[in-house]
């Protein structure tokens, strides 16, 4: 068994491709649809020079996949914490389709733009994926310590499965999130989803997807995680 997990981690690692298999931007239920987002598309705010820069290392949910990339949650939260005085330059790092292997794979490129925090939203596609939680939670922690390394500050947002994937799978992976927080010290969201996954009216036809309301509520979700991280860098 160790044998075949530490197999099936170098895979990933050197990036091989699988058979295809679900993951946000391939539902389970069928292919997504688009559908329009709402016009005309919120103006970017202005940001002073020397704002703290934040990037948001994720997937389609980060991407904002089917609206325009102004409706993302990141886009929201950038908007919200400018208008309430706390402003910083943004970085949306998110690619439809992306696991922990992707992200892992895509860190140290994004890093070269020197972000003082990093927001990790990965885990999802893994998850639908049935990828082993032990192999998720290696690339996370890797993830974060490029991250330190770099003396960037990291955010993590926890995922939820849907209990359809077996309750030990489920609850072994939704575990490593808080475990991770705890042991490395990271701030952390518990549930970036909550009030949207699952919910119809938050989220487009394909029932993966946000849609501009549900990405409002996603901000909401991370703001408090987001606002103590940049307290934090504004007292070091």
């Amino acid at each position: 068994m160790r044998l075949a997990l530490a197999a099936l981690a170098l895979a990933f690692a050197l990036g091989c491709k699988e058979e295809p298999s679900p993951s946000r931007d391939q539902p389970l239920d069928g292919p997504a649809r688009t559908t329009e987002a709402p016009a005309p598309a919120p103006k970017a705010p202005e940001i002073p020079p020397g704002s703290p820069k934040v990037a948001f290392l994720g997937d389609s949910i980060t991407a904002g996949l089917h609206l325009s990339s102004e409706f993302a949650f990141p886009a929201v939260l950038q908007r919200d914490f400018a208008a309430a005085g706390m402003p910083f330059e943004l970085v949306n790092a998110g690619v439809s389709g992306d696991t922990s292997a992707g992200g892992h794979r895509r860190i140290d490129f994004l890093l070269q733009s020197k972000p003082d925090i990093v927001v990790i939203e990965l885990g999802g596609n893994d998850g639908l994926r049935g990828q082993p939680a032990e192999v998720v939670d290696a690339n996370l922690r890797s993830i974060v310590y490029k991250c330190r390394a770099k003396y960037a500050r990291v955010l993590l947002l926890g995922v939820q499965l849907p209990v359809s994937l077996g309750s030990e799978y489920v609850t072994q992976f939704e575990e490593l999130y808080p475990c991770i927080s705890r042991q490395l010290s990271v701030s952390f969201v518990p549930n970036f989803m909550d009030g949207v996954g699952g919910v119809p009216t938050m989220n487009l036809p394909d029932g993966l997807h946000p849609t501009a309301k549900g990405h409002e509520r996603i901000a909401q979700n991370v703001a408090p995680g987001l606002r103590e991280v940049l307290n934090e860098l504004g007292r070091r």
